[in-house]
């Protein structure tokens, strides 16, 4: 069996979740409007790694998502990563932003952690009822398996 090349993580970016929110708010506090929020939610979304297409399976596949949402988490109570890409541009975005504060960390600071930075950025007003269900459906993935995990 050929072994996966697992993606090279960018995350954690900050030591702390709580910073890595705090990062995200300050970051979305310097646009005006959303439609330039949107467009930095896209950016970012093209800076995940690249997924290995052998990931791209049913068993990997987040379910409660409109759009294809594949997610592996891998580690231990000391140290749990997440590698997750989408087939849509701002659904990878918001990837991004909840893998930027829960990857990298340990399960007992994941579990500890609720995703403020959905409230204070705005997000949750401004995302469509499927985009929300499919966010929702991500932060749940994680925090189950930080769960598992402790």
């Amino acid at each position: 069996m050929n072994a996966i090349a697992v993606p090279i993580s960018p995350f954690p970016l900050e030591p702390t979740a709580t910073e890595a929110q705090a990062a995200i708010r300050e970051e979305f506090a310097f646009f005006g409007d959303w439609s330039e929020r949107y467009q930095y939610l896209i950016d970012l979304g093209r800076k995940l790694p690249a997924l290995p297409e052998e990931w791209k399976t049913e068993e990997h596949r987040l379910h409660g998502c409109q759009s294809l949402v594949w997610i592996v988490a891998q580690g231990d109570a000391q140290r749990l990563d997440f590698h997750a890409i989408s087939d849509s541009a701002i659904v990878s975005g918001l990837i991004y932003l909840a893998l930027r504060v829960y990857s990298g960390r340990s399960a007992a600071e994941i579990a500890a952690t609720e995703a403020d930075y959905i409230a204070d950025i705005g997000l949750a007003k401004h995302l469509s009822p499927t985009r929300s269900n499919g966010l929702s459906s991500l932060l749940a993935f994680i925090r189950d398996q930080a769960r598992r995990r402790l």
